[in-house]
């Protein structure tokens, strides 16, 4: 096989990733497109949630870029839908009024990050990298870190863990071999995770505070099984 049909191949194997930008700006979603197209993602533009959902159906992407303020659909109701027909889709949330609900609210649809407008290309350009692969950005931890009330819902988050080693010996298992595997369906950071994870006493007293013997017995347990 000569090089020139060796690269139509490998373009044929790897297909350029397809990305749906739903904006209702025109010069704001114009503006992500090219940026997107010039890093040679394949990009379409869809401006109402109504015409992003029927282009969405049409057509096979990888990843969805949604503002959450459209005339007609609320943009968080549209990746709803795209995550119930097709959960394999990455999802990335831009928006100029970012809350902490709507924040975890994404996080608990699997929206990997939730970015704040202004939006530079670089942080687009690595939203996007890391979206596709399948990795919670950064900028969706410091949301749910940044906040009162983002801190408060991962000391709680994090107690309720805690809580439930002490009660279900099989949580305690499998949290024990298969780390944060077992923490799907809490709303914790990855900051959170690590610490649960590895028995970051300090990070947890920190975010959280004093907890009790009993809520500390899996993370001595965890630091235990380290030093073996």
């Amino acid at each position: 096989m000569s090089p020139i049909q060796e690269a139509a191949a490998s373009r044929q194997t790897f297909p350029k990733p397809h990305i749906l930008i739903v904006e209702d700006e025109v010069n704001v979603g114009k503006g992500l497109q090219m940026v997107l197209s010039e890093e040679g993602y394949e990009v379409e533009l869809a401006m109402t949630g109504l015409s992003a959902l029927e282009t969405f159906r049409g057509n096979g992407f990888n990843l969805v870029v949604a503002d959450l303020r459209l005339p007609d659909i609320d943009g968080m109701d549209v990746l709803k839908q795209i995550s119930e027909e097709r959960p394999e889709t990455k999802m990335l949330v831009i928006t100029g009024y970012p809350s902490v609900s709507s924040a975890v609210q994404a996080v608990k649809m699997g929206v990997i990050d939730y970015l704040r407008k202004p939006i530079t290309e670089g942080e687009l350009k690595s939203a996007v990298a890391t979206a596709l692969k399948s990795k919670q950005g950064a900028s969706m931890e410091q949301l749910l870190l940044e906040t009162e009330e983002g801190r408060l819902i991962q000391k709680r988050e994090v107690i309720r863990v805690l809580d439930r080693t002490t009660k279900d010996a099989e949580f305690w298992d499998e949290l024990m071999e298969k780390g944060s595997e077992a923490l799907q369906g809490y709303q914790l950071t990855r900051q959170a995770k690590a610490a649960i994870i590895s028995g970051d006493l300090d990070w947890i007293r920190k975010h959280i505070g004093e907890l009790s013997d009993e809520q500390l017995r899996f993370i001595n347990k965890r630091l235990e099984r380290e030093a073996w």
